[in-house]
């Protein structure tokens, strides 16, 4: 049985593999950033890699489907960025996944972002958000999730909007998701590489041929004042921090003491730590946003390879997402007859077989 998607501002693909377990099939993607189409590509050879800017790429020009997913940038929405929100170009480009829904017409949208968009002064902006999917044909749920409850070894709190096309005569509940037995740690996602990682090249590049592990190498360099102002070391029986979109913020290894706090917004390196300070590597990053060893990231800049790994949605969570939506969907016949229906009602060019 087929089950096509789409997938929009792609990344370098950690929810287009959690839908992909999931048993879905990603058909199209869509990456505007140069820095990201060869990982991209060399992790999903059986997805069509769109590289054009999704302003200037037609509705019609996309595969007919049951879903679309994907995380608009969301740096306008950032708690630690301006807060522009619709304001901001990029935040404008929600407007663009609006489009392309009330085109398609899939079954369901799975649509990522920061928590910042939550924020009170976002609030009017956020009604017209949900209104405009709304106006496009779906019922739409939203939530604030912490990516730890899903097998995620890591704090990581995103907003995610799914809708389901009102025809489907549901609505897609949260409490249908099935957390893990407990919180992952960084011991789980991470003790084995404890004793490999290799410094970057001078300038922050990377080494990775020098890597027994691929891209198990660790920006080095200066830590800012802002940096400074908090404590950057969880314990090994902890979940990580969240993994950024950039090395310099990238949290430091467990190895090392927890910082001494001296004062408002300040902390220090205890100098008694056994172990160094040093950042987590790009491939412990990208173990916490549990990509598979095979996965593979490339990049001439470590800072490339970080802000890729930092932007993505942790896999197991979009698995954990997945799971439901399929359930919702495809698991049993008597939906299966009526998705088929309705899929040759929205005239997507997908066949269902009933088992």
């Amino acid at each position: 049985m087929k089950k096509t998607i789409v997938s929009l501002f792609s990344g370098c693909g950690g929810l287009d593999i959690g839908f992909r377990k999931a048993d879905f099939n990603v058909l199209w993607a869509n990456e505007y950033d140069k820095d990201i189409w060869s990982t991209y590509e060399h992790n999903h050879p059986d997805t069509f890699l769109e590289r054009r800017d999704i302003r200037k790429i037609a509705s019609e020009e996309i595969p007919d489907c049951i879903g679309i997913i994907g995380g608009p940038p969301c740096q306008s929405w950032s708690e630690g960025g301006t807060q522009r929100g619709i304001d901001d170009d990029r935040g404008r480009l929600f407007l663009e996944y609006v489009r392309i829904l009330k085109h398609k017409q899939p079954l369901f949208f799975l649509a990522e972002n920061v928590s910042g968009m939550l924020h009170k002064k976002h609030d009017s902006a956020l009604r017209n958000i949900i209104a405009a999917f709304e106006e496009a044909g779906y019922a739409v749920s939203f939530k604030l999730l912490n990516a730890k409850c899903y097998n995620v070894p890591q704090d990581r709190k995103r907003v995610i909007f799914i809708g389901y096309h009102v025809d489907l005569n549901k609505r897609f509940n949260f409490e249908s998701l099935v957390s893990g037995s407990g919180v992952p740690t960084l011991r789980d996602a991470i003790w084995d590489l404890r004793d490999s990682a290799t410094p970057a090249l001078a300038n922050n590049k990377t080494r990775e041929d020098a890597c027994f592990v691929p891209n198990h190498e660790y920006m080095v360099g200066g830590f800012s004042s802002i940096y400074m102002s908090r404590n950057r070391v969880r314990p090994w029986n902890e979940p990580s921090f969240t993994i950024q979109a950039g090395g310099r913020h990238a949290p430091i290894h467990p190895q090392a003491n927890k910082m001494i706090h001296g004062g408002k917004d300040k902390w220090i390196f205890d100098p008694n730590s056994s172990k160094p300070y040093q950042r987590l590597s790009a491939r412990e990053c990208a173990r916490i946003q549990t990509f598979p060893d095979n996965f593979i990231f490339y990049y001439e800049r470590l800072a490339d390879g970080y802000k890729m790994i930092g932007n993505a949605v942790p896999v197991n969570l979009g698995y954990a997402l997945a799971q439901v939506i399929h359930k919702d969907l495809f698991d049993y016949n008597k939906d299966l007859i009526e998705n088929e229906q309705l899929i040759k009602r929205l005239d997507c060019s997908l066949a269902i077989s009933v088992l």
